[in-house]
């Protein structure tokens, strides 16, 4: 076998121990075709009512398992609950409708991986997970592309979400022109689906408590900032972060422990609120 015959490979990593994890597979009517879920239950939520459910979005060439298997997300999510930084929390997360290099998740004329992330996915988290309910809060987070769709789906559904992050966002439809083999006629040309700007500015003072961060060796850098510095303009309040790492697992893997303590705070700021 020539070492070409993939355009792109994504492996786990074998060190990573998969305890705890199960897996879904669903027929999507969004989607028009079957998708997959990685799912992460701590024991921790056996019996409580209304669980939060943490939806990870991946980036461009991945799927399902790569949040986990690569970036470590339930050990992660089980550690935080045990120090009690995060209540317990069930952790999703889906393929992104697995068309082409990436789906960017925005409508398509095909199918529709916005409404697969934003309907379907907590749908089915009520339905197989006890203590996930219609009033669960839903809190969105993703690294590059998944960056790309947690902060758009904020601004489209902002009532809809209790918290969204980013980690190394791409921030303008345009920029997956360099990282995807297909070509992006079929993608939604709405502007909220080609900006993330367009999509935080027009939902109005309505916006959940959000999160940016973006590391200093990372291409996507400079669109983070200026992301970061128009949001500043337009008011629209956020936290910011830079810290040293690329575009890379060995950056999402730490630094998602600061966007699940971020997630922790919203959720305990909820609950001394009810």
């Amino acid at each position: 076998m020539s070492e070409d015959t993939f355009r792109t490979l994504e492996s786990s990593d074998p060190s990573i121990a998969p305890d705890g994890l199960r897996f879904a597979t669903v027929k999507s009517k969004a989607l028009g075709r079957r998708a997959d879920v990685t799912l992460f239950v701590p024991p921790a939520a056996r019996g409580v009512v209304d669980v939060p459910i943490v939806v990870l979005l991946h980036g461009v060439y991945g799927s399902h398992w790569a949040w986990a298997l690569k970036g470590a997300a339930h050990l992660t999510t089980a550690r935080l609950i045990d120090e009690g930084a995060l209540p317990p929390v069930a952790l999703l997360m889906p393929s992104d409708g697995l068309s082409g290099d990436g789906a960017g998740y925005v409508a398509h004329t095909d199918e529709d991986s916005e409404r697969w992330i934003i309907d379907e996915v907590p749908a089915l988290a009520r339905e197989v997970i006890d203590g996930c309910t219609s009033r669960s809060p839903l809190l969105l987070a993703g690294l590059s592309m998944g960056g790309f769709g947690a902060l758009r789906l904020a601004g489209k559904y902002p009532r809809r979400l209790t918290a969204a992050a980013a980690l190394s966002a791409v921030t303008r439809a345009g920029q997956f022109d360099a990282l995807i083999e297909e070509r992006r006629d079929g993608w939604s040309a709405a502007p909220a689906d080609r900006s993330v700007l367009a999509a935080l500015a027009g939902a109005g003072d309505t916006l959940p408590p959000l999160r940016i961060d973006c590391g200093l060796d990372d291409p996507y850098l400079e669109s983070n900032r200026e992301l970061h510095a128009a949001l500043q303009r337009a008011g629209i309040a956020h936290h910011y972060a830079e810290s040293a790492g690329g575009h890379d697992w060995r950056y999402w893997t730490t630094t998602l422990e600061s966007t699940l303590r971020f997630f922790g705070a919203v959720l305990h700021a909820t609950e001394d609120d009810a």
